[in-house]
Formats: structure tokens, sequence, C-alpha cells
């Protein structure tokens, strides 16, 4: 255990205090046993200096977690990394917002065209549930370091009153509950949040709100992209995303998809023991096997 502090620098840039109890939840949530996680702290402990980036201290966890745990735990570990390689376009992280819905029991379609009161909207998902009507916007970034200012919410709200005009005309709309959302893979700022509270826009990101963040609700459909994945590489990854492959859920029901890629029948065992890790207890893989029908 250090006795001194250090000052490090996250993605945002603001420096703060190296605090090992952070280190430690995100170790926890990636499944790694006590005696690991206490190994890995203090090996980071051991070349911390003031100065140091959060992503350096990232990496050499991450390193040692490969080092010495099973690949699904290096995986889990990456989740929030992972989502940011969902990219270079925002469609796959799009789509993996859309499976969550779904697995929540959301009736969803992803990237479609609706018709508003005054013009029409490419709408990045639509979710339907019982009486809930939701218009989804997905805004994804590769860059941690960038926030989902005001502007974001402004622009959202503007196209959801648009479209929420027009739905409800349609008949059976008057007593459903329409909301938009903006989904994002990094953060927003204050003003952001504040507006999206004060107007009723539901704000999504990787920690926010406290219940119900993008976090726990991946962690509750235990659904994890194809990114996460550590026996597959950069452009192996990308391959699955350019084919609309994101889940490992979807490599575990249809594993010749790994066929498409010309990837070695020893390799794609490793890759499937690995995804089937991750797809957690095999009721999750039935119930979404449903949904998918």
């Amino acid at each position: 255990m250090i006795t001194e502090s250090f000052n490090i620098i996250k993605a945002s840039g603001e420096e703060v205090v190296f605090n090992s109890d952070k280190l430690k939840s995100s170790l926890q949530r990636s499944g790694a046993d006590e005696k690991i996680i206490k190994e890995i702290i203090d090996e980071v402990e051991g070349v911390l200096y003031n100065g140091m980036t959060t992503k350096e201290i990232y990496r050499k966890a991450f390193k040692l977690l490969r080092q010495i745990s099973p690949p699904s735990t290096a995986a889990r570990y990456k989740l929030k990394k992972a989502i940011f390689e969902l990219g270079p376009t925002g469609f796959p992280f799009e789509k993996f917002v859309g499976a969550i819905l779904s697995y929540e029991g959301f009736r969803t379609e992803v990237g479609v065209i609706v018709k508003g009161h005054c013009v029409n909207h490419e709408v990045d998902v639509i979710a339907q549930k019982d009486n809930k009507h939701f218009m989804i916007e997905c805004k994804f970034h590769s860059d941690q370091g960038r926030f989902c200012n005001i502007k974001i919410p402004l622009y959202i709200q503007s196209r959801f009153k648009d479209v929420e005009a027009q739905w409800e005309k349609q008949p059976g709309h008057d007593t459903k509950f329409h909301q938009g959302w903006v989904v994002t893979n990094t953060r927003f700022t204050s003003d952001a949040i504040q507006y999206g509270n004060c107007m009723g826009l539901m704000l999504l990101s990787w920690d926010y709100p406290k219940k119900g963040s993008l976090k726990e609700r991946i962690d509750a459909s235990g659904l994890h992209p194809i990114t996460c994945l550590t026996s597959l590489t950069k452009y192996e990854k990308q391959q699955l995303l350019d084919k609309e492959i994101v889940l490992c859920m979807d490599l575990c029901n249809q594993p010749k998809l790994l066929n498409s890629i010309q990837i070695s029948a020893k390799r794609q065992k490793n890759i499937l023991h690995e995804a089937h890790e991750l797809c957690t207890k095999k009721i999750k893989l039935e119930k979404w096997k449903a949904i998918k029908k």
C-alpha cells in the first residue's frame, strides 16, 4: 500500500489524486479474484508517478490481468475501452444500444426514417414496450476526452418534439409515454445534464445516471461487444464489425461467422471459448435466441 499521494491525469485532462479503490472496483467487476486484484494493485502502485495518465494505469493493469487470469476476465476489464473501439462509424454502437434495449424487453428498430410533423428524421434507435415509445440518438466518440455538451441534447430535443407531434396523431398514442433519449459512450457536461433533467430528456452514458447507467445495463444483460475479445486481432474485429457482427452473443449462437474472416479451426476454438465465458449463463443465451427470432 502506497503511503504518499500521486496526482494522475484523466482522459479529460483533469488532474486527480490516484485512488486504488477505483482500480480495485474495476478489477472486481471483471471477475478477478482478490489475490490477483491485490497483486495488480501492488504492481501498479509500484510504478506510479505524478502526472501518470489513467490510460497508462489501465494498460499496466490490463497487461498484468492478461498474464495471470483467464482471457474472459481481461475481456470484462476491457469493456469500457472496447466500446470506444466500436468505430470508426457510430453504427455498431447504435446496434449495441439497440441490443441492450431488446434484451430489456423493448421492440427495437435501428437506423430508421421516422416521419415528423414538419420533416422526416433519420433516427438511430426506436424502442417500444407497453405504453413506452422512445426516440433514441446515439452519440459515439472514439476520444474519451470528448464530452457531450448542451448543444447535443438541445438539438435532439427539438427533433424529438417534431417526431412526438406526429406520433401523437396515431391511434392509441394519446396514452403512450413518449420520450427522447441521448446515449453516449463518453460523458455529459453538467449543463447538458441540467437541460436534460429540466426537459424530461433521458440521458444515458457509461456512469450516468447513477441507477441504470450504460455500465449497469451491460452488467445486467451480460451482453458484450466483440471488441472485448482478447483472442481476436484488431483487424479481425473490424472485419466482423464491417459485416455488422457486434455482439459476442452472435458468435456464440452462430460460430460459423468466424469462417467468413478465414480464422483457423484451432483459433476459432479459443475465440468461441472466450466468447462463451463472456456470455455468462446459458439462460441468457436462450433468452437472446428467443429475442432474435
